[in-house]
């Protein structure tokens, strides 16, 4: 049993070694785009949410 966690942990332990990892750079841009891309998303969502309250409110209610 514990030579079966063992041998998991040494093999863990290699194929971490083999992951390439991104840059601080990298990983800065990367959630700078993520953050971007959600934000405009949201304001997009909350346009088209103004625009059908409005109209529902104008032709419907």
């Amino acid at each position: 049993m514990f030579t079966k966690i063992i041998t998991f942990l040494k093999e863990v332990k290699l194929e971490i070694k083999k992951v390439n990892w991104p840059t601080r750079q990298e990983t800065i841009r990367y959630t700078l785009i993520v953050i971007g891309i959600s934000a405009a998303v949201a304001m997009f969502l909350g346009v088209l949410d103004f625009i059908f309250t409005t109209l529902l409110n104008k032709f419907v209610l």
